[in-house]
């Protein structure tokens, strides 16, 4: 899966964290002195935001963008020297292309949350009948946003161009790679399935769950300091009273409570979608064999193969009954939850309405991200059942063991 994309996965990977790491430390460490030094008026941290779409072209973001390609070029250019690979292209800088695109998307949220804040104020006054307020005040702050959502349009229908022709390489990576092997693996159960149709799923659900990560991940890195800061004007909570950094503790809280609950509920289906895609298999196969030779394809073998189709998917379902009603409940909750916990401070008339805008749209930005299992589950559960068909497949090709779950499956212990 990822030998035929990436050079050397194991290494590529960890290597790709260290380097990432090491950047990010001379990033946050020295940035802004190399900035600098290098000529760019840098903005500092505690600047009043930029409302409109001259956020983007500020000299900070102009430092950002060469920091990135020159720390991108430089790794690119490592790994051609170490090991070149027939898609590096794709792989490695078409990933850096995918995670420049993805923070920029981010980075247009976040524009938008600081246009939230004046439009909230500009509003609140307007209803209580302030005078000065006139209608050229609001369509000045429309064409700001209509600026801002021009650029994200633009943005996003690109990066979604981009990561279709982007996972399909992945595809044809993967498909080259099982073709070359197919004299020796064509024996194997449902090889041809696993070729044509685990592959295509396989890359279908990372162009939307591998775009899903990155972007929850970048979320978390452009909203997290903005909700720490809005955490100045939040100082009690229902029950708990003052805490520390208040916004900050309840959306990991809270965040943290829905991943484990449905890591805990949910932790039966990849198991049960990977049976599934193996008696569905069985099923068809027989089917297939039945319309060139009469002998197979009996009425008794088909439904007994048809009674284990069966059996699996009611088991499906009353797993998938419970992990719904959990699911529900705690995204019901989730909306009304940050409402719940700012009651003292609307009470108190702390903050604004645009205040609130804010924090209302930061802390479901970082909510989300940390949600993001609770949110993507039913798809992560399917690409994990891709991947344990696909790793069986790739055990096969090397003469190994194949995995438990495999192991447990042709030995009839399905539980």
């Amino acid at each position: 899966m990822f030998e035929s994309f990436f050079p050397r996965p194991k290494l590529f990977f960890n290597s790709l964290i260290v380097y990432i790491i090491i950047t990010a430390a001379i990033w946050f460490g020295f940035g802004a002195e190399i900035g600098s030094f290098l000529g760019f008026e840098l903005r500092p941290s505690d600047a009043e935001p930029i409302v409109g779409i001259s956020f983007f072209f500020t000299p900070n973001f102009f430092w950002l963008y060469l920091y990135f390609a020159s720390c991108t070029l430089v790794f690119w250019a490592i790994w051609q020297k170490i090991a070149p690979h027939k898609w590096h292209l794709w792989s490695i800088l078409g990933s850096a292309f995918i995670l420049f695109t993805t923070y920029f998307g981010v980075q247009v949220s976040v524009a938008i949350n600081h246009w939230r804040r004046p439009f909230g104020d500009l509003l609140q006054n307007a209803l209580q009948g302030e005078e000065g307020i006139v209608a050229l005040n609001f369509y000045d702050l429309f064409i700001i946003f209509a600026q801002i959502a021009f650029m994200a349009v633009i943005l996003f229908t690109v990066t979604r161009f981009f990561v279709s022709h982007y996972v399909f390489r992945w595809r044809t990576a993967m498909n080259d790679y099982y073709l070359a092997q197919w004299p020796r693996v064509r024996h194997v159960e449902g090889a041809s399935q696993r070729i044509q149709e685990d592959t295509m799923r396989f890359a279908s659900i990372v162009e939307g769950l591998g775009v899903s990560i990155v972007d929850s991940i970048m979320t978390l890195f452009a909203f997290l300091p903005i909700l720490w800061g809005l955490s100045q004007y939040v100082t009690v909570f229902p029950l708990v009273g003052e805490i520390p950094a208040p916004l900050m503790s309840a959306v990991i809280f809270w965040s943290l409570l829905g991943t484990f609950l449905m890591v805990v509920v949910g932790i039966k289906l990849p198991g049960l979608y990977f049976r599934n895609q193996r008696v569905e298999a069985a099923f068809r196969k027989e089917l297939v064999l039945g319309e060139d030779n009469e002998k197979r394809g009996q009425p008794i073998t088909l439904t007994e193969l048809f009674t284990n189709v069966r059996r699996n998917y009611f088991r499906l379902y009353f797993h998938y009954f419970y992990f719904n009603v959990a699911r529900s409940f705690y995204l019901q909750a989730d909306n009304i939850f940050v409402y719940v916990i700012l009651v003292p401070t609307i009470v108190a008339a702390k903050i604004t309405y645009g205040i609130l805008q804010q924090i209302l749209t930061a802390f479901g930005q970082v909510s989300n991200s940390f949600q993001f299992l609770v949110n993507s589950w039913p798809t992560i559960v399917e690409l994990l059942s891709i991947h344990k068909r696909l790793q069986s497949f790739e055990a096969a090709i090397a003469d190994r063991p194949l995995p438990k779950i495999d192991q447990d499956y042709l030995a009839g212990r399905e539980d």
